[in-house]
């Protein structure tokens, strides 16, 4: 399955709503590298394994499940999240897109590419996958809700 979806971060049409930089953006989402327990309810710890240029391997640990994931980083551009599927996870891939079409209009793309179970009938799928979707979308727009903490406090509440 693959879903793509864009959340506006820097909206000029809404006075109420801070303007973040670029920097400010990419900050928040190195935290979710490195802090990832801030963004990912259910994780309970995360450990770096090793660190180089621009690749981080990580071991996240939600209860009993180990998930061993890759992040690879282009500074200031995208991050992107893999892990392979093992017998408590189906593994995947998330791409976070740092997207700029004019000067302070930022956005993030959000792009997932996961498998689903097998065997499933294809009314199930459509609806097994629209749970996804929507639990997908929720967590990136709680994402973007830590990151504006973050930019706004300096720490996530």
């Amino acid at each position: 399955m693959r879903f793509e979806h864009l959340i506006e971060i820097n909206d000029p049409l809404n006075p109420l709503a801070e303007i973040l930089s670029r920097e400010q953006v990419w900050s928040g989402l190195m935290h979710r590298v490195d802090e990832p327990t801030l963004f990912l309810p259910g994780l309970d710890r995360c450990v770096i394994l090793s660190r180089a240029g621009g690749q981080i391997e990580r071991e996240l640990y939600f209860g009993t499940a180990r998930i061993r994931d890759t992040v690879t980083l282009q500074d200031h551009e995208w991050v992107r999240f893999e892990s392979a599927a093992n017998a408590e996870h189906a593994g995947g891939k998330l791409i976070i897109r740092l997207e700029e079409p004019e000067a302070m209009r930022l956005y993030l793309r959000f792009t997932y590419e996961t498998t689903l179970p097998e065997g499933m009938a294809p009314g199930d799928v459509m609806q097994v996958s629209g749970f996804v979707k929507a639990a997908y979308r929720e967590s990136d727009v709680d994402t973007v809700r830590i990151i504006r903490m973050i930019a706004t406090t300096g720490r996530p509440q």
